[in-house]
């Protein structure tokens, strides 16, 4: 049911009491506990953005609705169901409705993680192998659970070290084939000041390219005091910065589209005769 929602499930973790099963919606991580002994209150509690198209998807699911508080006539802000699943399982449904055709007050423009269709550059560095070969494997997990092929949905770049990286990264923003680009490295900081130097030109250098070629870049480096620090950020209990930075890249290149959109449409209209007014004046 979670699956048709759309949320996208991950393997399940078992416990002496309990199985515990991840899922990531496309915003935020939720964990589905499943309870292995009977309770009398429902056994997973959810809130929802649109109650009504869910009850949509749960019929089409043949589901049985045990409790419908408020009905299929928005005549509430909300609306609370409760749904059983085979077994005997009950899910409780909290959702507010938008209010209908009306549009809501303040709208803001958001990436999604849907990357079907769409292809990255990747660019990650040898040096320091022992973490950026683990930057770059969550990187590219993080892709595919979006939807990127594993042929032909991203092409990868190696260089030296992390100060190669800039200009890699540029090269591939320049040819036009990439909604974004991931940038990923390993700087560990020594006993001179050449960590510092690097870390400024690294992260000057992928901001200047993400700005001049107008394609957004993820940036992966990580810039540690140790390797204890690196190794937590590459998939231990800081869990992994590839993988962020990828679902960072693929959110931006949605956002970026979805702007692109809105101003297409925006210069096709006529403004408005108080904005012809005001500019006369000026």
């Amino acid at each position: 049911m979670l699956d048709a929602l759309g949320f996208r499930s991950s393997e399940v973790e078992d416990y002496k009491h309990y199985r515990l099963q991840p899922f990531l919606p496309s915003d935020l991580r939720l964990e589905v506990v499943h309870r292995k002994n009977p309770r009398t209150y429902p056994d997973l509690e959810l809130t929802i953005s649109d109650p009504d198209s869910a009850v949509e998807v749960i019929k089409k699911l043949g589901l049985k609705i045990v409790q419908d508080s408020s009905g299929p006539e928005p005549k509430n802000s909300a609306r609370s169901f409760e749904v059983q699943l085979p077994g005997g399982t009950i899910v409780s449904f909290l959702g507010i409705r938008t209010g209908g055709s009306s549009e809501p007050e303040y709208l803001a423009f958001e990436g999604n993680l849907n990357a079907s269709g769409r292809t990255f550059g990747i660019v990650t560095s040898r040096f320091n192998s022992f973490i950026t070969e683990r930057l770059l494997a969550g990187a590219t997990d993080g892709l595919i659970r979006c939807g990127v092929k594993v042929d032909g949905g991203y092409d990868l770049v190696r260089v030296p070290g992390a100060f190669e990286i800039p200009l890699a990264a540029r090269k591939l923003a320049e040819t036009g084939k990439y909604d974004a680009v991931i940038c990923l490295g390993c700087l560990l900081r020594g006993d001179t000041a050449h960590y510092d130097v690097i870390v400024n030109e690294v992260t000057r250098g992928i901001g200047q390219s993400a700005q001049e070629t107008g394609v957004p870049h993820a940036f992966g480096v990580l810039t540690c005091e140790n390797l204890e620090q690196a190794i937590d950020r590459a998939g231990l209990k800081m869990g992994n910065k590839g993988f962020e930075a990828a679902l960072a890249a693929v959110e931006m290149a949605s956002l970026k589209r979805a702007i692109s959109r809105q101003l297409s449409a925006v210069s096709k209209t006529k403004p408005p005769k108080a904005v012809i007014r005001r500019n006369r004046q000026r």
